[in-house]
């Protein structure tokens, strides 16, 4: 998503770090552009994928690859030009009914972006309380029948416990009502794998991590498709864009009153109507970018 943009934004080549390889996409169009790449992904799959889609690359030196996930990123000292997290589900995890990263019919409820740790969706809906059910459909997904759907979920597993996501899907159309649709099924199934993957979570401990990594002048790109993502990443940029980041209550600044960098995009990046058509996940992507002070 955004390929384009994200090259302009990142400026001149040097050292990168995709903090979310997926499918390679923007890796490879970095190098292409003249960047050396290091990448990161807590999914083994797209590690291997995509080590293989640029094993070339990585025969020059110019590509590695790392599993973790980068909300859990070791510092080894290393530091980076440019940073980018695309946050998004990659097109290999959401087309593979096995991940269950979709509500197309017989998929499983998975939505781990690693396989290898526990917590699937069916967990999830099959093991949360009501209320925490109700809570992560109302503030992920602004769905404002969020505790009838809890309450829903609640009365099927006890009967039998949600193993598919035609079980999902069933519920969501019982709590909303006939007029439900893709749209809606997208934006719970989305809440679902944002807990099950603790996305907001890892997103608010890895930005500072991250923007720690940045050489002077170096610029942290974020492309994120939900709200909530969206907005850590505004406020993050805007707290460390300020003059003075000391509490309000504090008489006296005690930070020396010099902002850690500046914002770039003055508003989010969106993609452009000929992209949109080409791929409609598209159309939520929100580009932000922040630059480190030099």
């Amino acid at each position: 998503m955004l390929v384009e943009e994200v090259i302009e934004w990142l400026g001149a080549p040097g050292h990168v770090l995709d903090a979310t390889l997926g499918g390679g996409g923007h890796s490879e169009a970095l190098l292409h552009h003249g960047w050396r790449v290091t990448a990161v992904d807590r999914d083994p799959d797209a590690i291997r994928t995509a080590g293989e889609r640029l094993a070339a690359h990585a025969a020059r030196g110019e590509f590695r690859a790392i599993h973790s996930n980068y909300a859990a990123l070791p510092d080894d000292g290393e530091r980076f030009n440019g940073v980018l997290l695309d946050l998004g589900v990659s097109s290999h995890q959401f087309d593979d009914d096995a991940r269950g990263f979709s509500y197309r019919r017989g998929s499983v409820l998975d939505m781990r972006m690693d396989t290898s740790v526990p917590g699937t969706a069916a967990e999830w809906l099959n093991e949360s309380d009501e209320k925490e059910l109700a809570a992560a459909f109302r503030t992920l997904a602004d769905e404002p029948k969020a505790r009838r759907l809890a309450r829903e979920i609640i009365k099927r597993r006890a009967t039998e416990p949600f193993a598919t996501s035609d079980q999902f899907v069933s519920a969501i159309r019982t709590a909303l009502g006939a007029q439900s649709g893709p749209s809606d099924f997208s934006r719970l199934f989305q809440a679902a794998r944002v807990v099950v993957n603790r996305e907001l979570e890892g997103l608010q401990e890895a930005l500072p991590a991250l923007r720690d990594r940045l050489h002077p002048a170096g610029r942290l790109a974020v492309i994120s498709y939900h709200s909530g993502e969206d907005r850590l990443v505004k406020h993050a940029f805007r707290e460390w864009s300020r003059a003075c980041t000391c509490p309000p209550r504090l008489p006296l600044c005690a930070c020396g009153g010099t902002a850690l960098g500046e914002v770039c995009t003055r508003k989010a990046v969106t993609a452009v109507d000929a992209e949109v058509a080409l791929n409609p996940r598209a159309r939520s992507a929100r580009l932000r970018v922040w630059q480190r002070a030099a």
